[in-house]
């Protein structure tokens, strides 16, 4: 065993979307020298070892690092997205990580790379593969790109148990199956469970034959109304008006939820069934539609333990046998939900500052430390207030009000507001700058967000309010 110095500026742990999409910001807007230590050996992350048939679910233009695009600027002519931009598959995302490295980072001569390594804390990382441990000074910041720990089925412990007579596996596993099985057994509601059932309805399983356990139904967004081209200016803008009303108009934080579901703003499996779960989870209407032809869904709960002949859950059992596949996709993408301060003494640790956008917030956080306009860790923080990622329905009310407030913020900083409009990640700000102010439609749709935005802002306040309350 070898130990080894290194001096850097900034040390990023973790070379998945975030990692990256900080580094590029850093290499972009800072002459600063950087190190990425990753346990994976090439970049990316948890798309290293994603299900084969994953893909992006919203536009491949909001996913990447700011410097090189990952959208080939497609519309979908088939599949279940077809008439929407195209979703980047995991293959491709996996190797647009792996060129950024390549083309981009390491050939500047400023960015080192280790891959391979697992990082021990206090700027040490010891080599994987031969045992060297490296010993790093660090200048300036310690980045923890880690700190989100994205979960993915196939490293995922079940929190249930399986007879070994079972047929179990995750959805990794679905796409090498030689033989009919007596039918299929998802497991889980998320995203990973839609995926699952639509891979399978896409390969012509009869419907009939999948049964589907969903221990909560979720709220939906529709695919469409996240496009960030200006032919759906009055379905993306469109919606975030007709949410900014929906929630002024509300009542309560159901009918909320209900006038949000009417103006076309969340989609949902069943409508005799309330979602109490909301994740973020994006589909399509024809995926949608393609997931409601599975009649048999299973809604008794979590599963406590799979065995030969039935399946046990928190509610009830379902019968079952050794020749069904039982596929899990019970992983949460995301499994750390505690929001801690972004920049703290020497350590910046990455988390949402947009809903749903995990890249664009480490870019934006990454420009907000290269500013020399933001010199204090108050300051920072204040602008970078952390978006807190989802799992109930109240998690929504949260995470849209953090974001309202960040995005009021920043509207009143022009030098933020230009970068904005210049980040290929955020492409809401280059919609609506572009809009021909002749247009009437679009500028009434603007107007519209406008009006709505400061009374839903009070009520997603009075319902929080009221539910502290209930807490005391």
């Amino acid at each position: 065993m070898t130990t080894f110095t290194h001096e850097t500026d900034y040390l990023i742990v973790g070379a998945g979307a975030v990692g990256m999409a900080f580094a590029d910001v850093l290499l972009s807007e800072t002459d600063a020298n950087i190190m990425i230590v990753d346990k994976y050996h090439k970049p990316g992350g948890h798309w290293n070892v994603a299900y084969p048939f994953v893909t992006l679910h919203q536009p491949s233009a909001f996913y990447g690092v700011s410097s090189t695009e990952l959208s080939k600027g497609c519309i979908d002519k088939g599949g279940l997205n077809k008439g929407l931009n195209e979703l980047a598959t995991g293959a491709e995302v996996s190797a647009y990580f792996d060129n950024v490295m390549r083309e981009r980072f390491l050939p500047s001569g400023r960015v080192s790379y280790f891959p391979m390594s697992e990082y021990k804390g206090d700027g040490k990382f010891v080599s994987v593969i031969n045992d060297d441990e490296h010993q790093v000074t660090v200048n300036k910041k310690i980045v923890d790109a880690t700190y989100l720990k994205t979960s993915v089925p196939s490293t995922h412990k079940p929190s249930f148990t399986v007879d070994d007579s079972a047929r179990f596996m995750p959805i990794n596993d679905l796409v090498k199956i030689d033989k009919k099985p007596a039918g299929f057994v998802i497991i889980g509601g998320g995203k990973t469970g839609i995926d699952a059932c639509l891979w399978l309805l896409e390969n012509k399983v009869n419907p009939d034959d999948i049964q589907w356990i969903v221990p909560r139904d979720a709220w939906l967004i529709d695919r469409k109304n996240t496009q960030p081209t200006i032919e759906f200016f009055n379905d993306a803008i469109g919606a975030q008006a007709a949410q900014m009303e929906a929630i002024a108009q509300s009542t309560s934080v159901d009918d909320m939820f209900s006038r949000l579901e009417k103006a076309g703003v969340f989609l949902r499996l069943d409508e005799n069934v309330w979602p109490q779960m909301f994740h973020g989870a994006t589909v399509s209407q024809m995926e949608l539609a393609e997931l409601k032809k599975i009649k048999n869904v299973i809604r008794k709960g979590r599963v406590t333990h799979v065995g030969q002949d039935n399946i046990q859950l928190e509610q009830g059992e379902i019968k079952t046998s050794p020749e069904h596949i039982h596929v899990d996709c019970s992983a949460s993408a995301i499994t750390n939900l505690a929001v801690k301060p972004i920049f703290s003494g020497n350590v910046v640790t990455p988390q949402t500052v947009r809903s749903y956008q995990p890249a664009f917030s480490a870019a934006f956080i990454a420009h907000i430390e290269a500013s020399e306009k933001y010199p204090d860790e108050k300051s920072k923080n204040h602008i970078c207030g952390v978006v807190p990622l989802p799992n109930g329905v109240m998690d929504w009310v949260r995470l849209t009000a953090a974001f309202m407030r960040n995005q009021h913020i920043w509207s009143q900083d022009d030098d933020l507001k230009q970068w904005l409009l210049e980040n290929r990640l955020d492409g809401f700000s280059q919609l609506v700058r572009g809009v021909d102010k002749t247009d009437m439609e679009k500028m009434m749709i603007l107007g519209r967000l406008r009006e709505s935005a400061m009374p839903a802002m009070g009520k997603l306040q009075q319902y929080l309010a009221a539910e502290a309350a209930q807490g005391a």
